[in-house]
């Protein structure tokens, strides 16, 4: 290990919500062997977002340290469907849906891991040898008092609401895993410290040292306020084009970045600190979050990419040019033209009718370069025009008077 247990210590901390017990994971660091670091991902969302990467980024964190990680998909418990934070039961996915996501996953998840310190494990190894008179002995380890001490549980059941008796295995099950795998710690967001600590209980049932638990909270979305997710449509997909990317990235707040660099960057904690130190005597923010979109950028797609990024959004956001990939739609409008609203809406610039007009209102919308303040404006038929929503999104649109 190139890192005595202390500086060990201060990077496994970094950007986490809880660790327990530090104490007894300094005597694991002490000790000088490579750790198992377990995280397990239940197969359901292949594909994967920035809030996704961050359990991601500190296993590689601890890789660099020199651990070994446990790349676990749980393609077991896929089927039963982790009720962890939900209010009702979900629905268990099938085995060949499990592998379908489970290979996604490891499509993507090299890009952060080093393959040499990761090995890649399925729960069904070992579940599937588990018969009958093991699973009810595993179920004997645990009261249904102490089942309900998880919160989503406990709400349910106060509630009214039905419990299915499988959902109990689900926390067994990921506690089990551990002991499987003889964890040295595992990984988890906040939702899951019930089931983390699980596998501390269970561990020490079947004779093993326990595991540390760390949590690492969830990150926020775009707006610095609510959890990333597609649903919110915060999100930045690790899928998504390089300008796509960068951009968002540069849209965030100087706050919400310091942020995201904590949680997703793997520059040194050193190098964290000097740039705070150069933003408090003067330097630009921006310039900061320009390393760490071109960072995240390269992660996802090439340095090359990163650097294309940067070029395009300079010229795009400084001097005003054009993207050259701007997608081009026809609209179909009545013979006096089609109003303003329609037009961004049917270009797919925005949701509704109602958000459109909502971003004329803000300043948000231009055609042809120009910012449209009249919400009562059409495109004439015949007419081709340049449409901008935000910094972003751009569409040339053909407003034809025929439908087909």
């Amino acid at each position: 290990m190139s890192k005595q247990a202390p500086e060990q210590l201060e990077v496994i901390k970094r950007g986490c919500h809880e660790l327990l017990v530090e104490e007894e994971l300094g005597q694991k660091l002490a000790a000088g062997r490579p750790l198992r670091i377990k995280a397990g991902f239940d197969p359901t969302a292949p594909d994967l977002h920035l809030g996704h990467t961050v359990l991601l980024n500190k296993m590689r964190q601890l890789q660099d340290l020199g651990h070994h990680a446990l790349f676990l998909i749980g393609d077991f418990t896929g089927m039963i469907g982790d009720p962890s934070g939900k209010n009702a039961t979900r629905p268990p996915l099938t085995r060949e849906q499990v592998a379908e996501n489970a290979k996604s996953y490891t499509d993507q998840v090299f890009r952060i891991l080093k393959p040499d310190q990761t090995e890649v494990v399925f729960n069904s190894t070992w579940m599937d040898k588990l018969d009958a008179a093991g699973l009810i002995k595993l179920a004997a380890t645990h009261t249904v008092a102490r089942m309900l001490e998880r919160d989503d549980f406990g709400k349910r059941y106060r509630g009214n609401q039905a419990i299915a008796i499988h959902e109990f295995l689900y926390p067994l099950i990921q506690g089990y895993d551990s002991v499987a795998l003889k964890a040295d710690i595992e990984l988890g967001g906040t939702d899951q410290k019930f089931n983390l600590l699980m596998g501390r209980e269970l561990q020490r049932h079947f004779g093993q040292p326990p595991q540390c638990v760390l949590t690492m909270p969830l990150l926020e979305g775009l707006d610095g306020v609510n959890k990333m997710s597609k649903s919110s449509g915060n999100y930045i997909g690790i899928a998504e084009s390089p300008g796509e990317i960068f951009g968002k990235l540069m849209s965030v707040s100087d706050e919400l970045m310091w942020r995201y660099i904590e949680l997703l960057s793997l520059e040194s904690l050193d190098a964290v600190r000097q740039w705070k130190r150069a933003v408090e005597q003067g330097r630009n923010p921006r310039d900061i979050k320009v390393m760490f979109a071109q960072e995240i950028v390269s992660r996802f797609h090439s340095k090359q990419d990163a650097d294309a990024a940067l070029a395009d959004f300079e010229a795009r956001f400084r001097h005003g040019v054009l993207p050259d990939d701007i997608p081009e739609k026809i609209l179909y409008a009545e013979a006096d033209g089609l109003p303003i609203a329609q037009v961004l809406k049917q270009a797919g610039l925005t949701a509704s009718t109602t958000e459109a007009l909502r971003m004329i209102e803000q300043g948000g919308v231009k055609l042809n370069g120009e910012k449209v303040s009249d919400k009562g404006i059409k495109v004439a038929c015949g007419e081709t025009a340049v449409v901008q929503v935000g910094k972003r999104k751009f569409v040339r649109i053909s407003v034809s008077g025929q439908s087909e």
